[in-house]
This record gives C-alpha cells, sequence and structure tokens, in this order.
C-alpha cells in the first residue's frame, strides 16, 4: 500500500536515524540536550504520565472492555 503521508513519515525517521548514524544513544542525548535547552529557557516540559496511573482511564475501560 502507497501512502503518501506513511511514505513522508518514513523518510523523516530515515533522515533522523542517518543524521545520528543510527545510533540510539546519540539520539537520546540530543533530546535529553534539547529538553535541557528549553527548561534553560523557561519553558516548563510535562513529564510523561505514569502507566499506573492510567489504570482507570476512560481508554483503558474501552480497550479492555469484555466483550
Amino acid at each position: 500500500m502507497n501512502d503518501e503521508i506513511i511514505t513522508e513519515v518514513r523518510s523523516i525517521k530515515d533522515a533522523i536515524g542517518a543524521k545520528f548514524n543510527y545510533d540510539l544513544r546519540a539520539l537520546f542525548e540530543d533530546i535529553k540536550r534539547g529538553e535541557a535547552e528549553l527548561q534553560a529557557r523557561g519553558i516548563h516540559l510535562i513529564p510523561p504520565p505514569n502507566p499506573a496511573s492510567l489504570t482507570n482511564t476512560a481508554l483503558q475501560r474501552t480497550r479492555f472492555a469484555r466483550r
């Protein structure tokens, strides 16, 4: 299946991978460096949710509802 959006997302993913020589550690360090720069400029970053706290959300109830 050829979808132009998927094709574009994959090309962006490949470009990011090539930029960091497909080294996940280098990519992660760049992300952390960028976060530190944002925080130094006074931008508040919201941490990701704790999965344990999502046990009774509407999404979880819908996703795991018995059929």
